[in-house]
């Protein structure tokens, strides 16, 4: 496929293209991603520390989170379905409110008589939010297929990554600060947050489908085949898909486990946040470098940087698993991931035609559909089995595994620079 044919129906050259924060309809969807994702942040956060003062068991209140994310596990594959073969944003505008009522109700709970949220209606909360989570996902990835001319993509994807580290450096602060006032104020701006979406997705202007027609007609278990045939039949995909889902499970999973820690040691939750806040600073940072990152370096050596300097961090928190070892580790291990991120997916949104983005999209995030559920559970159980230090060395040796099974990916060393991208776009 030739770069004329890779545009847009109706774009112009690539050398008189408008800027992309020219772009209505881009803003607004960047703006409504960015609510979303802070009230998300903010809202996880909370979370495992309800959970704690709920069941006063770390394995109980890693149960909680387990049983809340199965949400995302029944919902992943389907999504990538709907969202090829319905109104994308009436999709976004409805997913957005149903998962607002869901945390509204923890809300109308917690205000009823103090902390009288019980650990099944947290689950369910949760559990409907990650539904809507994994459903709402490939939907944005899409709208923004089908905004955002082609040449802007890794620029776009780079602006995403970014607003995924604010929300990550808010993380901690704001969700630390919510909860000391009030269990259910995280919450509160949860539901807030998939407001603001909602109002944000209603006012873009611009079709988020191509022929809903032609995928309408299709059966919906072919076009779930389809879609799964399309991304496993694409070499790059079906080599990474299983490599970045075992990343996700180690490293959400240490994640937890840390948390869980100060939890039950008694830390202040202010205090906790900032080790959320720590990685948000390194992704932030790192987000500022993407954009450059991802024009000028291959997406094979942005493997080797984020993964490499991630393993690194690692072994820096098993040899010292203390308050500040932890928040001095986390500062600079996602440093490259933003950069990896941002190339990787806006490289697979190029090569993608439009009426696979939903299938595509959703069908990566099988990379989260174990991690969602099994995280909780490796990170709580670890922990309760063999304590903080153990569990970081287990966390290292299986983090130095999966790095060396990248040199494994020989498709991922054959990607390109961006400008050599159009060129490998499928039909």
């Amino acid at each position: 496929m030739t770069t004329d044919e890779a545009r847009m129906p109706g774009e112009v050259p690539t050398e008189t293209a408008p800027s992309l924060w020219k772009n209505r309809s881009y803003r607004l969807l960047l703006t409504g991603a960015t609510a979303e994702d802070v009230g998300a942040a903010v809202g996880a956060f909370a979370v495992p520390l309800a959970a704690f003062a709920i069941t006063g068991s770390v394995v109980q209140a890693g149960v909680i989170s387990f049983v809340g994310q199965l949400g995302s596990v029944l919902m992943t594959l389907p999504a990538g379905v709907i969202v090829d073969r319905v109104d994308r944003r009436r999709l976004i505008m409805a997913g957005g409110a149903v998962a607002a009522l869901a945390w509204a109700t923890v809300v109308v709970a917690g205000l009823a008589d103090g902390l009288s949220i019980t650990a099944p209606h947290l689950a369910a909360a949760l559990f409907v939010s990650s539904a809507v989570g994994s459903l709402l996902d490939p939907a944005g990835t899409a709208a923004l297929h089908a905004v955002v001319r082609t040449e802007h993509l890794g620029q776009a994807m780079s602006v995403a990554q970014g607003r995924d580290a604010a929300a990550a450096l808010l993380q901690g602060p704001l969700g630390g600060l919510l909860y000391g006032m009030s269990t259910v104020l995280p919450f509160v701006v949860s539901a807030a947050g998939r407001l603001v979406a909602v109002v944000t997705t209603s006012l873009v202007r611009e079709p988020l489908n191509g022929d809903l027609g032609a995928a309408r007609a299709e059966h919906p278990v072919a076009a779930l085949r389809a879609g799964l045939r399309y991304v496993f039949a694409v070499p790059l995909l079906r080599a990474t898909i299983w490599l970045f889902m075992l990343v996700n499970v180690v490293l959400n999973g240490m994640m937890v486990a840390i948390n869980l820690h100060l939890v039950s040691t008694g830390t202040a939750p202010a205090l906790i946040g900032l080790v959320n806040t720590a990685v948000g600073v390194g992704v932030l940072t790192g987000s500022v470098l993407a954009g450059a990152l991802v024009r000028r370096v291959r997406v094979s050596v942005l493997t080797v940087l984020a993964l490499g300097v991630s393993g690194v961090a690692v072994v820096v928190m098993a040899l010292f698993p203390t308050y500040w070892g932890f928040v001095a580790a986390l500062t600079g291990m996602m440093l490259f991931a933003p950069a990896l991120n941002a190339g990787m997916l806006s490289y697979v949104t190029a090569i993608t035609p439009g009426r696979m983005q939903g299938r595509m999209a959703a069908t990566l995030g099988l990379t989260g559909l174990v991690a969602g559920p099994t995280a909780p559970l490796v990170g709580s159980l670890l922990l309760d089995g063999v304590g903080i230090s153990a569990a970081m060395w287990c966390f290292a040796a299986a983090w130095t595994v999966l790095f060396l099974a990248m040199f494994l990916v020989r498709p991922l060393w054959r990607v390109g620079l961006p400008d050599t991208w159009a060129a490998d776009a499928l039909e």
